[in-house]
């Protein structure tokens, strides 16, 4: 299925699915549902977009988000327009030290806030997509019989994930690979990762327009995350002192705002790159570089890899080496396991290593050809539209 085709489906889907639920629950009925999953970007944005989509179904759902203020999710989620709330709650080290104490007082004291807040909202529905922060709330909604659900977007599950999973009703899962890692009751189901719509909203000869690139090109996408990655931007920077000037292909490379103009005067002291490489802090439109991309160079986060497969691109991961629990390396063996990815380790990456891997890639066609397909199997583009529909009836299999 092409990409226009599957935001069709999820757009069909969408509208159908409101209808039913509106048949069989009649126009007043209106579901409280909260949110919580914080701390990092990997658990915010997927929780945005469940709860976006779970109002483009339901539209007459409140749903409010829960986090704690030192986390990013204090900014992000009033940004997108859904209230917050906030618990005093902090993680646990993974070494015994002083600060285990102060995180089990901690948690007493979120357990406090999280009681208050279930008590006074009275939600219908409590979803968690991981971090420290979703542990009271979800917690206690299982405890007092409210349906809870959580999502865990890497292959290698977090650790309040684990816990949760004794008592949810159930776990929707990121990647197959984490299913083995969950010893509790609740129900496994893979659904894949949640992504925006706009992922799916732009062809391929529309961002090659926007970006001004050649038709005939093929397009590598490098970048390390919105801060960037040193490791990475070395090893691009021989890359692309190599393809400079090449004829049949280009790359759009966003070093991270951080790296830019350090990256930028290397570039000028090596007498200046070709206008087939494209260098820029930030891509501001990562939709539309990503309809762009022929092949792309990433660091592994589960919904950077959601986004790639999404739209069947071929990817040479380098997984972030500080990850918690290395969980990223096991992201990028999965997609490397399915076909759709080659894998090169933080500590073994340099511009040979890189250059060797992409010109075999931009001289086998068959093999690119074979990963791009690869990568098309392993995307869940409807994914968030399953986990939305499929955490809701989860209200209604109470109420029968």
């Amino acid at each position: 299925m092409d990409q226009t085709a599957a935001g069709l489906v999820i757009s069909v889907a969408l509208n159908n699915t409101d209808c039913l639920y509106r048949q069989q629950n009649g126009d007043n009925c209106q579901m409280k549902i909260i949110v919580s999953g914080g701390g990092t970007g990997g658990h915010i944005y997927p929780a945005l977009t469940i709860a976006d989509t779970i109002k483009k179904l339901y539209p007459d759902a409140e749903i409010r988000f829960v986090g704690t203020t030192h986390g990013l999710e204090k900014d992000l989620v009033p940004r997108a327009g859904y209230p917050i709330d906030f618990i005093d709650v902090q993680g646990f080290k993974r070494s015994l030290s002083a600060d285990t104490f102060r995180s089990v007082y901690k948690l007493f004291t979120g357990l406090g806030d999280a009681k208050k807040l279930l008590d006074t909202h009275k939600p219908d529905l409590v979803i968690g997509t991981g971090g420290y922060v979703c542990g009271p709330i979800v917690f206690l909604a299982a405890i007092k019989g409210i349906p809870a659900c959580v999502q865990e977007q890497n292959a290698l599950p977090g650790v309040t994930n684990k816990i949760l999973s004794y008592f949810v009703k159930t776990i929707f899962l990121g990647y197959k690979e984490a299913d083995k890692y969950f010893k509790g009751k609740a129900q496994k189901i893979f659904t894949g990762n949640p992504i925006r719509e706009e992922i799916l909203s732009h062809t391929r000869w529309e961002a090659l327009r926007f970006f001004q690139l050649d038709v005939q090109k093929k397009t590598i996408l490098i970048t390390g995350g919105s801060l960037g990655a040193a490791s990475l931007n070395k090893a691009a920077f021989q890359l692309e002192k190599e393809l400079s000037g090449r004829d049949d292909v280009q790359v759009l490379h966003a070093t991270g705002k951080n790296h830019y103009e350090a990256y930028k005067k290397q570039i000028e002291e090596a007498g200046g790159f070709q206008s087939n490489i494209r260098v820029s802090p930030y891509l501001y439109d990562m939709p539309m570089a990503l309809a762009a991309a022929d092949l792309a160079v990433f660091r592994a986060g589960a919904i950077g890899l959601a986004e790639l497969t999404a739209r069947g691109i071929p990817s040479i991961l380098v997984p972030f080496p500080y990850a918690t629990a290395n969980h990223q390396e096991f992201n990028a063996r999965a997609l490397e396991a399915a076909g759709a990815a080659l894998v090169i380790l933080d500590r073994e990456l340099n511009g040979d290593i890189l250059q060797e891997k992409v010109e075999r890639l931009l001289q086998h066609d068959e093999e690119l050809r074979q990963m791009r397909l690869a990568a098309g199997r392993a995307g869940r583009p409807e994914a968030a539209v399953d986990i939305a529909k499929q955490a809701v009836a989860l209200i209604n299999t109470k109420k029968r």
